[in-house]
């Protein structure tokens, strides 16, 4: 299958995981399109990082009246927790592979953009941007309850989803100040990177930790420490 045809047919199964057929079809292209596209002498690529702020809201929104549907006498911190979890990059870039969108995605050859976890976080809020333009946020949000069906009934382990706070949540509590992050070693090409961090808590042996971001390695480290302590 030619490579139109190929990206043509994932876009066809994604907006029918979605529950919506895009009737503007330059705003569906808008939202699958990378920012890196207007490195390559195209002027004119309308792409997605605006609409990546809309589909933030929609989807925080749309998140947010889920929650409070489903756990109306939930403590607000277990909700906040919960709520920061299942917007944050991860989910999203979860969501994004177990869609489709990385098939989807129009972005340049050679970058590895369809597997790195922050474009298809953004292309995900963006492509629930364009729902919302496209159909109004009823359709919108239930192509969030949709996308987002398992995530919202899986159990969460605080911890290993979010480890750098818990990390400061545990010096916090042993009274030493706020757990600092270094990178030790940056390795690979541009398009794919590696980078080793050491999360440092003071009086506490450091950790290290690798991870194809630095935010990738530095959740690792954190981790690491954690399960050290004894805390994860």
């Amino acid at each position: 299958m030619a490579k139109d045809q190929s990206r043509a047919a994932a876009i066809a199964a994604l907006e029918r995981r979605l529950g919506h057929v895009f009737e503007d079809r330059i705003l569906l292209e808008q939202a699958l399109t990378h920012a890196s596209k207007l490195g390559l002498g195209r002027a004119d690529v309308r792409h997605n990082e605006g609409l990546e702020f809309l589909g933030d809201r929609v989807l925080g929104l749309s998140i947010a009246a889920a929650l409070y549907g489903r756990h109306p006498d939930a403590d607000p911190d277990t909700l906040n927790r919960r709520f920061a979890w299942l917007v944050s990059r991860e989910a999203c870039a979860e969501v994004a592979r177990a869609v489709g969108l990385d098939q989807a995605l129009d972005v340049p050859k050679f970058q590895g953009l369809r597997r790195n976890d922050t474009a298809l976080a953004d292309a995900a809020e963006a492509l629930l941007a364009g729902v919302f333009l496209d159909g109004g946020f009823d359709k919108a949000r239930a192509a969030v309850l949709s996308l987002w069906a398992e995530l919202l009934e899986r159990p969460i382990d605080f911890t290993a989803a979010n480890p750098k706070t818990a990390l400061q949540e545990w010096a916090q509590g042993a009274g030493k100040p706020l757990p600092r992050y270094e990178v030790v070693a940056r390795e690979g090409p541009d398009h794919a990177p590696r980078f080793t961090v050491e999360a440092l808590v003071e009086g506490v042996e450091p950790m290290r930790a690798a991870g194809r971001s630095r935010q990738e390695a530095e959740k690792a480290a954190a981790q690491a420490l954690l399960k050290r302590e004894g805390v994860a």
